[in-house]
């Protein structure tokens, strides 16, 4: 078999990348979207071609021989977006760190070394591989030479393969004759004129006949049609010139040679740690032959001996500082790792006298500093909290960066200490921590002294960040005891009555009977409902409904588009209510009661580091999404009930964003407004739609709250007019008059942007800090979200921060009141919590008085509370 020869066009594979997969940043705001996809690519190629030689040939940003032939050469190509510009020498950066040869030479183009290149591999008896997105190469392809050319199509990336025979069969002409089609057509994207009115299939029928631009010219006056015949007698100095310019060079005076770019060990370590950096997860599985053991790795130990994990927690309690990770999965402990200084870092098994019990007596006794990964998971092991300091640095570390998707011992590594360490995934794939603890126990050992390794040696450094960019007092008084009240609210659980859900599961089903039933009457025949091809084609073909719009796979049937066509269309109605219900009868009456425990109740859990914003999420199930504006949405919150003998305390912030917003802007019309009790929503819609305020209609009141709500989300007079289904030009002419009530308001949203634009981030009350990339993208779209997350985080993000204030509040007065009542749930801006009768008024007064009093603003925090005998009861 012959040697193989690869060679990549860097610039058109890394162009091709880049605007082929949405912007990705790393943690640091590196834009790596060009880096991934152009390697995605190059290593599916490796694993095809497995080549014994690789090469990557890229542009000089200088002029060359085409530039001295023709001033006007590629003049009319764009700039290179910044983002696809910083990523080039990035590419480089990689590709060396992979020990692959790039090439680039003065005075020529990337084409021209891969045109060199590629006739020596075949005059050396090579089969050689080039990889472009550029047809110009196709001149290059022979029974040796093949020409291979990546496209995205529906989202995957398909090739298309050309040797000579592939060139001759799509276009008629050979990879030479390509040169002279190249010459009469003119390349647009290159700026390079051809002969006038001559387009692709006039210049390939001319070359198909007469194989070249001189012996055309010798029968031009054979040539059809008669105007490309006149216009090539005309301009054929125009062709020649261009086909000058259009021609590869293949003797360009590259000083590399084939040889040079034999293929080595591309897994290196220089390029993990790239990759890493770079945070290229996915591709970190290809380094399985690397050894990337640390220094540190030599102080790890596992420590099997009781008397030996007695003695070290005996030491941990004479220590001012120490670090203890719980190494668990599904509430099975699999031991602890511990470190006591840079050289004593131990794995300690469970099994026998070392389990929770132990662990807590040790733990309750410790007066230091304690470092860990994930508090909120290790509660049940860590009793005596009250006496120790535990800096929970996986959650310091989403304050620094709540963009991150991952906080763990890796990340914490490469971040903080310039350290590759291998993550869970990259170690052990889709392992369980049994299994791996049966069949890999030393590489175990070595992934659980990490975990508190990493965090004894980064534990300062990051909480100094947090001190240095204002976030200490937001971390130790807020989210670090927020934790603890997460955990016990996880741990309480709230009771869901399974049997009232089974019932109303069957009321559903046979609304759903009766409205299936009605659509197929004015469909006038069955299909399957829950399929949007077979929807789109009974709407818009067979019933013949306006305003479809048909995509790739079909009509869209979104819930968007139909919402606009429901007035026109009964069925249209049918279906979304349909819809509506079939959701609710999935996500809630059919898919609760697998999440109800022996207890009665559902232990969800509540996450602190998932939004970018700071808003507490739900999940396991997510409760926050139970549509409570549906009437038939609003009976799940009926079979949310208190224990026996107690009620629901329900309690809701009111309009809390939009008074954050009043404080924020110090807008002294929107104050007032407020601080005289006024209704805002109808206050508004008096200014905004010009009526007296007792003539305003409960439908102008909703389209006030839309404008209100709008404003503080950075709404477009676009996005408004979707919403309130109006011009958008009456948009506009609604959030004009919006601003010109509340000035401040306008002037506060214009800062926040120009802010976030000269920091990269934006920043609540509290000095929670949110990170915004997509401002400095050449994307306008990007750019314009980029706009309304500057508009809105640092509102919603104070917003998180009040309810987090709230929480903590609430939570340390009911313990220090020694009261058995507890916060079971928390959505939004409301707390609901379980009481006993006998504490319902004391409750209720805990509520009001902290949560109110949760932040101080120039506008007073309105707490609604009411009590009920189900969560629906104590909501409305």
């Amino acid at each position: 078999m012959n040697k193989k020869l690869m060679l990549i066009d860097g610039h058109s594979i890394l162009n091709r990348a880049f605007y082929g997969i949405p912007n990705l940043t790393n943690s640091e705001g590196l834009h790596t979207n060009a880096v991934y996809g152009f390697l995605n690519i190059m290593f599916r190629f490796l694993d095809e071609e497995n080549p014994d030689y690789l090469m990557v040939a890229f542009d000089v940003h200088q002029p060359t021989f085409r530039h001295e032939m023709y001033d006007g050469y590629k003049a009319t190509r764009h700039k290179m977006p910044e983002e696809l510009v910083e990523q080039v020498p990035m590419i480089q950066e990689v590709l060396k760190a992979m020990d692959i040869k790039v090439v680039t030479l003065s005075g020529y183009e990337a084409d021209d070394i891969l045109g060199t290149l590629s006739k020596q591999g075949e005059e050396a008896g090579m089969d050689v591989t080039v990889i472009s997105g550029d047809r110009d190469l196709l001149q290059l392809a022979s029974d040796q030479v093949k020409i291979r050319i990546p496209k995205t199509k529906g989202g995957k990336t398909e090739v298309e393969d050309y040797n000579r025979k592939d060139v001759i069969e799509k276009y008629q002409v050979t990879p030479e004759e390509f040169i002279e089609v190249k010459a009469l057509m003119g390349d647009s994207s290159d700026n390079i004129i051809g002969v006038s009115g001559i387009g692709e299939k006039t210049a390939i029928k001319i070359i198909n006949q007469y194989h070249s631009i001189e012996n055309a010219y010798e029968h031009v006056s054979e040539i059809k049609p008669p105007r490309a015949s006149k216009n090539l007698e005309a301009e054929i100095e125009v062709a020649r010139f261009a086909k000058k310019l259009v021609t590869i060079c293949r003797t360009a005076p590259v000083s590399v040679t084939i040889e040079e770019g034999s293929r080595k060990d591309f897994y290196t370590k220089e390029a993990y740690e790239l990759f890493v950096k770079l945070e290229f997860k996915n591709f970190l599985s290809r380094f399985d032959n690397l050894s990337l053991s640390n220094q540190c790795e030599e102080s790890f130990t596992m420590i099997g001996d009781f008397n030996q994990a007695i003695g070290l927690f005996d030491q941990m309690k004479k220590q001012e500082e120490a670090a203890f990770v719980i190494l668990q999965e599904n509430k099975e402990f699999f031991g602890v790792s511990l470190s006591l200084s840079e050289k004593e870092n131990y794995y300690i098994p469970a099994g026998g006298f070392i389990n929770e019990d132990l662990i807590n007596n040790y733990i309750k006794d410790y007066t230091g500093t304690l470092y860990t990964l994930h508090l909120k998971e290790e509660y049940e092991f860590f009793e005596g909290l009250s006496k120790i300091q535990v800096k929970d640095l996986g959650l310091a570390a989403y304050l620094l960066n709540p963009i991150s998707d991952q906080f763990d011992s890796d990340y914490l590594a490469n971040k903080y200490l310039g350290l590759n360490v291998p993550s869970y995934q990259d170690l052990f794939k889709k392992k369980s921590l049994k299994e791996v603890l049966e069949t890999e126990p030393d590489t175990f050992k070595i992934y659980a002294c990490y975990q508190s390794y990493v965090c004894f040696q980064a534990g300062n450094k990051i909480l100094n960040k947090l001190e240095e960019l204002g976030m200490k007092e937001l971390y130790e008084e807020v989210e670090l005891p927020l934790t603890y009240v997460l955990y016990d609210m996880t741990k309480t659980g709230v009771i869901v009555k399974k049997d009232a859900l089974s019932d109303y599961s069957k009321v559903l089903q046979e609304e759903l009977s009766e409205l299936q039933n009605q659509i197929y009457q004015e469909a006038g025949e069955e299909f399957n409902i829950n399929s949007p091809k077979q929807l789109g084609i009974v709407l818009f073909e067979k019933m013949g409904i306006e305003g479809g719009k048909k995509n790739k796979t079909g009509y869209s049937t979104s819930a968007d588009l139909l919402e606009k066509l429901a007035p026109s269309a009964p069925i249209i109605k049918l279906i979304l209510q349909y819809r509506k219900l079939a959701k609710l009868k999935s996500t809630y009456a059919d898919a609760l009661p697998s999440y109800i425990k022996e207890d009665g109740r559902i232990h969800g859990k509540f996450h602190q580091m998932v939004t970018a914003t700071g808003r507490i999420s739900s999940s396991d199930p997510n409760l926050q999404n139970i549509p409570i504006r549906m009437e038939m949405g609003k009976v799940f919150r009926k079979v949310f009930v208190p224990r026996e003998g107690a009620l629901f305390v329900d309690a809701d912030y009111s309009q809390i964003e939009l008074r954050i917003l009043a404080h924020m802007s110090g807008d002294e019309n929107l104050i007032s407004a407020f601080n005289n009790h006024e209704d805002i929503h109808t206050m508004t819609a008096s200014h905004v739609f010009h009526v007296p305020v007792e003539e305003v209609t409960p439908e102008l009141r909703r389209n006030a709250k839309a404008v209100n709500f709008g404003i503080v989300y950075g709404i477009s007079a676009f996005g408004l007019g979707e919403d309130l289904n109006i011009s958008r030009k009456e948009a506009e002419s609604y959030i004009k008059e919006y601003f010109a009530m509340f000035p401040k308001v306008k002037e506060f949203l214009d800062q926040c942007v120009e802010q976030a634009k000269k920091d990269g981030a934006i920043e609540t009350i509290f000095h929670r800090i949110r990170p915004i990339p997509e401002l400095s993208s050449s994307n306008y779209m990007e750019r314009e979200f980029g706009k309304r997350i500057a508009m809105n985080s640092p509102v919603q993000g104070t917003a998180a921060d009040i309810m987090k204030i709230a929480m903590v509040k609430v939570a340390k007065r009911l313990e220090k009141e020694n009261l058995k009542s507890k916060i079971v749930l928390q959505v939004h801006d409301e707390l609901l919590v379980e009481a006993p009768m006998d504490e319902v008024d004391v409750v209720k007064k805990i509520l009001e008085e902290e949560m109110s009093g949760a932040a101080n603003l120039a506008v007073k925090l309105e707490v609604e509370v009411l009590t009920g005998k189900n969560w629906l009861e104590a909501h409305e």
